[in-house]
């Protein structure tokens, strides 16, 4: 794709996310965008934001990496993109939704803090454990700038992985004391259980995801830098909201993570 249509479409992006507005599928547009396309178009959106916006780079993540996630959305790979420090809200925030989100849906996720740099590829689930200092409960609440959530993998991708905000918990634990894969995370909506998902929903294992994520950016020359915050994938199916709505959930043995949509 020619570097004045990636511009173009990142710019797109990046003033339907500023307007509160959605676009149509950049796919039913460009036939044969390719996902480093979409990639390319994901950074010129990250660079509206960090030039035009002064936010800075804090951390990645990966999404649709569940199989419930994949069914819901029809898209079948995994998505990647970046946090930036306008992005995370403290645990119990009220977070805004009118001027802020389009069409948000919470995650309940593990997020990964690093305490050492990872460069891919090549990177290995025992790589990603030696460079966590903790885990943490925590919210995505992802948010498509695409119409009614109708995006293909190239979609999503340039969308910076449909991230919206994301919520961490106030307890951060040592990995090195628990069974990833095994985790258990109960998600309540408005106080009554609503869903519940185990570490093993993202690709088996939350490590397996991470490795995954820093080998797939590190082939765009993108490292994971010490203090960056990981995430990891939701362990259950997405869930709407609107304003009103109270989020909580439970990670077994470790704690909580909230927040409250106004």
């Amino acid at each position: 794709m020619e570097q004045q249509k990636i511009e173009q479409l990142g710019d797109e992006l990046y003033a339907a996310m500023r307007e509160c507005r959605t676009l149509a599928p950049l796919t039913d547009r460009e036939s044969d965008i390719t996902i480093e396309d979409a990639y390319h178009i994901s950074l010129r959106m990250l660079n509206r934001r960090l030039d035009l916006d002064g936010e800075k780079v804090v951390g990645k993540k990966i999404g649709v990496t569940s199989k419930p996630v994949q069914d819901m959305l029809g898209v079948f790979q995994p998505d990647f993109g970046f946090l930036t420090d306008a992005m995370v809200y403290p645990d119990a925030a009220d977070i805004p939704v009118a001027g802020n989100l389009i069409q948000p849906r919470a995650e309940g996720e593990i997020a990964f803090r690093l305490k050492k740099d990872l460069v891919g590829p090549g990177v290995t689930e025992a790589d990603v454990l030696d460079a966590t200092e903790t885990i943490i409960p925590c919210f995505e609440i992802v948010d498509s700038r695409i119409d009614d959530w109708q995006i293909k993998i190239q979609d999503t991708v340039a969308d910076n992985a449909s991230c919206g905000v994301y919520v961490l918990g106030e307890r951060e634990v040592d990995p090195n004391d628990f069974d990833l894969p095994n985790l258990k995370m109960k998600i309540y909506k408005n106080g009554e259980f609503h869903s519940e998902g185990l570490g093993s929903a993202v690709q088996g294992n939350p490590l397996t995801a991470v490795a995954w994520l820093a080998n797939t950016l590190g082939e765009f020359g993108i490292p994971f830098k010490a203090g960056e915050v990981i995430l990891s994938g939701s362990l259950a199916p997405l869930i709407p909201v609107v304003a009103g709505d109270e989020m909580r959930l439970e990670l077994e043995g470790i704690g909580d993570c909230s927040c409250k949509f106004v």
